[in-house]
Parts: structure tokens; C-alpha cells; sequence
């Protein structure tokens, strides 16, 4: 069993950064692959980035890439996401998520947080 906590959603203008962050218990974190989720609001839920195991690999949706950037620290069972250059577009809840089997999208995640909402105004 993984919980997951992310935090760091804000309000921001177009054009700034934010840092995402999404902090899990236990002490199997390195077990799981973890990726980043997005959903606006009267739209589907979307993959952002996913970061494999040791952090080594990373995966990004091409609406974000370049611009976001996925990382992790094992000793601290933390996951980051740190977005620049906003869109108001980027507007959406974003979700953490850890997987034991892949950190694409098309993976199965087996363990969601709650979320954080992320308002990018223009």
C-alpha cells in the first residue's frame, strides 16, 4: 500500500513556474514507477511525465515537453514536477501516481493521490 500526498499547486501567471510536489509513505518508494496526471476541467485526464524507478528515465506528453521537467529523490520518497513557462492551458488538477509496472502512459498505475490544483491566469 502506497498513499500519496501532492501539494505545491497554486495560481500563477502565464509565463511562471511552479513546483509540484508529491510525497509518499512507506518504504517500498523505489518499487514504483511514478508519473504525473492531469485533468481540466470538462476533459478527460491526461498523462504528463513518468519517471522510472531510480529516476534514470523519464517520459513526457509532447504538450509539456521542454517545458516540464519530472524528477524524484528515494531517500526522501519524493516526487517533483517542476513546470516553467506556463500556459493558461496547464490550467487542471494535477495528480501523482505509482505504477510497479511502467512509467509511460500507458502503464498501470495502481496508486492515485488527491490532487492539487494548478490555475495558470493570462
Amino acid at each position: 500500500q502506497v498513499q500519496l500526498v501532492e501539494s505545491g499547486g497554486e495560481v500563477v501567471q502565464a509565463g511562471g513556474s511552479l513546483r509540484l510536489s508529491c510525497a509518499a509513505s512507506g518504504r517500498t518508494f523505489n518499487n514504483y514507477a511514478m508519473g504525473w496526471f492531469r485533468q481540466a476541467p470538462g476533459k478527460e485526464r491526461e498523462f504528463v511525465a513518468g519517471i522510472s524507478w531510480s529516476g534514470g528515465r523519464t517520459y513526457y506528453a509532447e504538450s509539456v515537453a521542454g517545458r516540464f521537467t519530472i524528477s524524484r529523490d528515494n531517500a526522501k520518497n519524493t516526487v517533483y514536477l517542476q513546470m516553467n513557462s506556463l500556459k493558461p492551458e496547464d490550467t487542471a488538477v494535477y495528480y501523482c501516481a505509482a505504477s510497479r509496472t511502467s512509467y509511460y502512459p500507458w502503464g498501470s498505475y495502481d496508486y492515485w493521490g488527491q490532487g492539487t490544483q494548478v490555475t495558470v491566469s493570462s
